[in-house]
């Protein structure tokens, strides 16, 4: 079985190319300050370029250009205003008490730029990839939903890197959490490719095994469809974890221990479980108040088999 689902996870990552994410992240974002006065210019200069190594600081100087005269907009990504100037339609005001907000905003607004500003300037870093986790972690539970509802499965074809056929779930969940990482290793700024984070990967496909027996073992154990919700809590919380890991190694050289790991999955697997009761309320409404409550009255354990992972 074990030899079988590596073959299914090969076939499925051979559709899955990091040139794109590489690309993407060698794309510059250039961004265009407006400000009345050195100071204030300094001031923006200082959000956008803090907590960058000497190197990356140096690259990321050159993408900050300065634009003295309002009249004139140099060719810019992005454009930030002083407070005490008026910002043109289309432009930012940079607001640093609030600056948490406009970040959320532009990663909103411009999704296509969320690569080259998390890799190039560190306050847009966090807000990405916890997006990017976020954003995984539901499409796997959204997949592990729909490829229990028969008449459902059609519409995972939108996911934007679904491909027409999967041999398994298990490569679909793999394939998506191997592209979280790529994303996730552009934005941190490291290399990233099957060679250059070949031990991530390795984390990546080994623990896909181990959360498929786990999601084996929830199906088993609940009865009436309850075990769908728990299916699905497992595929969000794992690829959390998986993604909250792999940000900690890139922020610090090292991953969680166990019993943070440990910490953290109770914790997904807990907000995997709503997740999954929206995605089926939504999907099938006339299944979601039963599923629920099969859920309810049976206690979905968390297996020693994730403190392994």
């Amino acid at each position: 079985m074990i030899l079988e689902g590596l073959t299914n996870i090969k076939k499925a990552l051979t559709t899955l190319n990091p040139k794109q994410i590489r690309e993407l992240s060698e794309q510059p974002a250039r961004i265009a300050l407006h400000a009345p006065d050195d100071e204030a210019f300094r001031k923006m200069e200082n959000f956008f370029l803090q907590d960058l190594s000497p190197a990356r600081r140096r690259e990321s100087t050159l993408l900050l250009m300065r634009a003295a005269d309002p009249a004139r907009t140099p060719s810019a990504d992005l454009e930030f205003y002083d407070p005490a100037m008026i910002a043109p339609a289309g432009a930012y005001v940079f607001e640093p008490d609030r600056t948490h907000r406009l970040v959320q905003k532009i990663l909103v607004k411009r999704p296509e730029l969320g690569i080259p500003l998390a890799k190039s300037f560190v306050p847009f870093r966090h807000p990405f990839v916890e997006r990017t986790i976020a954003k995984t972690a539901r499409e796997n539970a959204l997949f592990s939903v729909a490829t229990a509802l028969p008449d459902i499965v059609p519409s995972i074809i939108e996911l934007p890197w679904a491909v027409a056929e999967f041999a398994s779930d298990t490569a679909f969940l793999t394939m998506n959490q191997v592209r979280m990482a790529f994303v996730l290793g552009a934005a941190s700024d490291r290399e990233i490719g099957y060679v250059e984070q070949k031990a991530e990967l390795a984390t990546v496909i080994g623990s896909a095994f181990g959360w498929r027996a786990l999601a084996r073992q929830l199906v088993g154990k609940i009865p009436f469809g309850g075990g769908l919700l728990a299916k699905a809590a497992v595929a969000y919380a794992g690829t959390k974890v998986l993604g909250l890991s792999l940000d900690h190694y890139y922020r610090i050289g090292f991953t969680y221990t166990r019993e943070e790991r440990d910490r953290i999955y109770a914790d997904a697997f807990r907000q995997g479980k709503k997740v999954a009761a929206k995605i089926l309320g939504y999907l099938r409404p006339d299944l979601a108040a039963k599923y629920a409550e099969s859920a309810r009255e049976n206690v979905l354990p968390i297996s020693s088999r994730a403190r392994n992972l």
